[in-house]
């Protein structure tokens, strides 16, 4: 049976600008097998080719920007193909900008149809001007649902959804969130993954270390979700959810033997020993969380 393989970057390849012990194995195991791959990560700041150079400087070889599917590619996907000769006004970064043009998403800071936003510094000026525009009609569109994003074990930066939610306050529009866990980041990685493929892909698994984005998008998309506990997640957090992992591995060094033999084993973590959370970052960490969700977001009143 031939296997494919979705995997997520930061906690699972490497951790603050840190190689995972393995994980180079790993990689160099999938590109000796010709094993299908495709490094799937909700960052919309860098190019395909600016994460294929991060990589091979931490010490990864033999990547290319074929081997990358960012948020930033998936929202230009989902407009091309949702709303052909649309319009845009950006609140990111190059990787956005990039992705865009290469679909030929215009720019427009007049009257765009949507108001894409990703990850950056974004300054007052950028964020009041994306807020008139969505005032006057244009639709809000954030590139992945996060509101923060780790940097270290002691420091995190904001992320695509904090800003969507700003203007979503502001304006009282919804923004519709691309990225991980939506269906569509999952359904065209897959399609990307069986056009690189040699032979058919007959199953997806999809590596990550986080319960809300990269499993829950595995369980609701159909594929096998492999849970590692070198990121973000840790063991006693997984009982928190319903969903479940397909597996939990300490690192994705468990799966290079796996890869070589070309047969998925079935070792990790059960499942079903896990306990509840002892306690972790306070807030919601992504914009699809349960109550982030359900959440009304009325509009102050205006006040003289």
């Amino acid at each position: 049976m031939k296997t494919g393989y979705l995997i997520d970057m930061d906690g699972v390849i490497y951790r603050e600008n840190q190689l995972i012990a393995g994980a180079t194995e790993f990689v160099s195991a999938l590109l000796a097998t010709g094993t299908p791959f495709l490094f799937l990560t909700n960052n919309s700041a860098p190019t395909a080719e600016d994460l294929a150079v991060r990589l091979r400087h931490l010490g990864v070889q033999g990547l290319a920007g074929r081997h990358f599917y960012t948020s930033a590619m998936n929202t230009a996907d989902f407009l091309s193909e949702t709303h052909p000769n649309c319009t845009v006004f950006v609140v990111g970064e190059g990787g956005l900008v990039a992705a865009l043009h290469e679909h030929k998403i215009a720019n427009d800071a007049i009257q765009p149809d949507y108001v894409v936003v990703g990850e950056g510094a974004a300054t007052t000026d950028k964020l009041a001007k994306a807020h008139e525009l969505i005032e006057k009609g244009a639709r809000l569109l954030a590139t992945n649902p996060d509101n923060w994003c780790p940097v270290s074990s002691q420091k995190t930066r904001p992320g695509a959804g904090a800003l969507a939610a700003f203007l979503e306050s502001s304006t009282g529009r919804r923004a519709y969130y691309l990225g991980k866990p939506n269906g569509y980041m999952f359904q065209r990685a897959r399609k990307k993954l069986a056009e690189s493929a040699r032979a058919t892909v007959e199953q997806v698994v999809m590596i990550g270390d986080t319960m809300e984005t990269d499993i829950r998008g595995a369980v609701e998309s159909g594929l096998l979700g492999y849970l590692v506990l070198t990121g973000s997640t840790k063991l006693e957090d997984v009982g928190d959810y319903v969903y479940q992992p397909t597996r939990i591995l300490q690192s994705v060094a468990e799966l290079t033997p796996e890869v070589i033999s070309g047969k998925i084993g079935d070792g990790g973590v059960h499942v079903g020993q896990t306990g509840r959370s002892s306690g972790s970052r306070h807030g919601q960490r992504h914009q699809t969380d349960v109550l982030a969700l359900h959440k009304p977001r009325p509009r102050p009143a205006m006040t003289k």
